[in-house]
């Protein structure tokens, strides 16, 4: 099996199962030897941080001596993202082996798992074979039912911000939301929760009471931020000063804080951490697609937002970043989304958009958006073929002092960071 193969595999598994529950995810890791059990984990969930949470835990882990497992979805550029260690993403090699190892089993089952239980399966087991300290372990979607909750020796979950995502599996409110996302708090087990709504609040700290878990709230009081450019923010934090950080954006700096509350838990559970982990693990940390900066002339800035509270983030960047100027906006997004909302909270800034057609069954394509922007935004619109070409026109219409912004979905900005590369390699920008 080669690498086109594996995932030819992965991603062509059909859901089978029509009953909610951790039964297939429990019943594939039983068969391939349990290897969840035995590890110490980081359970991350919510809706909007999860990975730059994640990302930065990992690697403030990993800087203090420990073999550290990060398990996140989706993916932007390779699927090998999804699964790291220490930082490093697992081979191709890696993956064909785990894929053959595990397929065998899930094809046994009565009641075929999912991609995403795969995927989770395949992840345990190469922590495993990996001989992890801990593993920071990103939900993928909900909490209680997610294929990730099976796990038992969980140090510390983490919540980050809770918004309307998934409403028609997870809620129609951010409180039911929440209480889905709860599942993950387990007896006994320390939970930090990001500062967020008193209602939300309250729902987790009603569910930590009744499983015993203590509760804390992130220290967003004691963050004081010093600078923030389009190359990085610093801030304080208590008593340590000059935090440097890379991602951008004031909700950077909120998860930041839930991450250092969380640092303290995990101290008090007996994690050496000192303090120069810390800071090198923020201020090193890499996580892609979340307002990154792609390309100086003309600026190019990539964002992964796609829903409100994301895209409320978003206004908040370009006001602090970019005063005063006017955007092209590459735009790709899924039809069952609430693009109506999005592209309202970005016209103010907008001086025309692009649109193209995510790589995604779900997407709409970039002619029927184009229509949209200019029937209900009054805005011109262009509508590519490709996600490749879209880059370039974006590129042609800001011209080398101008600005595009690349948002709306995370399918897409692998293709926009390749074609970037290209251009970049062609000498076409800088």
């Amino acid at each position: 099996m080669n690498i086109e193969e594996a995932l030819r595999y992965i991603h062509g598994v059909s859901w089978l199962g029509t009953i909610p529950g951790l039964e297939r995810e429990l019943e594939l890791l039983h068969r391939i030897g349990d290897p969840h059990k035995g590890m110490k984990y980081v359970h991350v969930a919510g809706t909007n941080g999860k990975g730059s949470t994640a990302a930065m835990l990992q690697n403030i882990l990993t800087r203090a001596g420990y073999r550290t497992g990060l398990y996140t979805s989706p993916y932007i550029i390779r699927f090998n993202e999804r699964i790291q260690v220490d930082g490093a993403q697992i081979s191709d090699e890696e993956v064909c082996a785990l894929t053959e190892f595990v397929k065998p089993h899930a094809e046994a089952m009565a009641d075929h798992p999912s991609e995403f239980e795969i995927v989770t399966a395949i992840g345990f087991e190469y922590f495993k074979r990996q001989k992890c300290d801990i593993v920071v372990l990103e939900v993928g979607m909900g909490g209680e039912w997610d294929a990730t909750n099976v796990i038992e020796d969980n140090e510390c979950a983490v919540i980050v911000n809770i918004g309307l995502d998934h409403t028609e599996v997870l809620g129609d409110t951010i409180e039911k939301i929440a209480l889905t996302k709860s599942g993950v708090v387990k007896k006994g087990c320390p939970c930090v929760i990001y500062r967020q709504e008193p209602s939300v609040e309250q729902v987790f700290r009603e569910v930590c009471q009744k499983q015993g878990a203590p509760f804390h709230l992130a220290d967003f009081d004691s963050l004081r931020p010093v600078f923030s450019g389009l190359d990085g923010q610093r801030f304080d934090w208590g008593d340590m000063k000059d935090i440097r950080l890379p991602l951008l954006g004031e909700h950077q700096l909120k998860n930041a804080s839930n991450v250092l509350s969380a640092v303290e838990v995990l101290r008090g559970r007996g994690w050496a951490i000192p303090e120069a982990a810390v800071r090198e693990g923020l201020a090193t940390v890499d996580w892609p697609g979340r307002f990154q900066l792609m390309a100086q002339r003309p600026l190019f800035i990539i964002d992964g937002g796609h829903n409100p509270q994301c895209l409320e983030a978003l206004e908040d960047a370009i006001r602090t970043y970019l005063p005063g100027r006017e955007l092209v906006f590459l735009n790709g997004c899924m039809a069952d989304k609430d693009y109506g909302d999005m592209f309202n909270r970005l016209k103010p800034f907008a001086r025309e958009f692009v649109t193209v057609t995510p790589a995604n069954p779900r997407a709409l394509s970039a002619r029927a958006l184009s229509d949209y922007i200019r029937e209900h935004l009054d805005a011109p619109a262009t509508p590519c073929d490709t996600v490749a070409g879209g880059v370039r026109t974006a590129v042609e219409k800001a011209g080398p002092d101008g600005v595009v912004c690349a948002c709306g979905s995370l399918y897409m900005l692998g293709e926009i960071v390749a074609e970037l590369e290209a251009m970049k390699a062609r000498g076409e920008i800088q």
